[in-house]
């Protein structure tokens, strides 16, 4: 579905990311996983058009997307929960959703997606009109992650969804990534927690300082002593 070749991002004169390629499944969780500064992050706001890649390619479903805004890229299918579970704070809970559908033209559609998302978590639904600045963090990593969904995308990129977090929640978080993906939404999971995102991801990259360090199978990843060295920078 998505095929990444020989990505580059810069910032000024720092290279933050330095010449990767990556290939994400229809169907499957890949996981991108790298300590703070590998350049995870970076990498996901080309994805989304955010920051225009230095060099490289990147197609989403055969089609060449490089250098897309992130308007044409939501309505192609693609959405971003941003790291730290941002919302638009002084706005309450369903406004927020209601700007993560704007890209909906259908009432049926959008009210649909809508029930969905309260299913999907019901203290959201119960806090509908609470404003969203006031939320617990693990209440704002939902909207996040609702707000997102209401786009409808095939493919969802998500940026560090444990940071922050308690245990409980962050269990909670990943049991929902791992349901919408057996519902059939592909996700490239950018995560710092490794024993997490390998649980539930069936492919895994490890970045390095801007760099591909390995990557293979989940499990394989997750087994590798050169895996430990990478990811810890050993």
């Amino acid at each position: 579905m998505l095929k990444v070749e020989d990505l580059q991002v810069a910032y000024g004169g720092v290279q933050a990311v330095r010449g990767i390629s990556l290939e994400v499944s229809a169907g499957e969780i890949t996981a991108l996983l790298g300590a703070n500064g590998a350049g995870k992050s970076s990498t996901l706001l080309s994805l989304v058009g955010s920051v225009k890649p230095k060099a490289g390619r990147i197609t989403f479903d055969g089609s060449d997307i490089t250098g897309l805004t992130p308007d044409v890229l939501v309505k192609r299918g693609i959405a971003l929960i941003p790291e730290g579970g941002r919302v638009f704070a002084r706005q309450p809970v369903e406004q927020n959703l209601r700007l993560g559908g704007y890209v909906v033209a259908n009432d049926a559609t959008y009210r649909e997606r809508i029930d969905q998302v309260y299913t999907l978590f019901p203290r959201l639904a119960e806090r509908r009109t609470q404003i969203a600045g006031t939320l617990s963090g693990g209440e704002r990593q939902m909207l996040a992650i609702g707000r997102a969904l209401m786009s409808g995308p095939r493919l969802l990129l998500v940026d560090e969804p444990s940071l922050g977090l308690s245990p409980l929640l962050v269990e909670t978080v990943f049991d929902t990534l791992a349901n919408l993906n057996k519902m059939g939404t592909t996700i490239l999971l950018v995560e710092q927690n490794m024993a997490q995102a390998l649980e539930v991801a069936k492919r895994a990259y490890v970045m390095q300082s801007g760099r591909i360090a390995l990557h293979g199978d989940a499990d394989e990843i997750g087994a590798s002593d050169e895996v430990r060295r990478a990811y810890l920078g050993l």
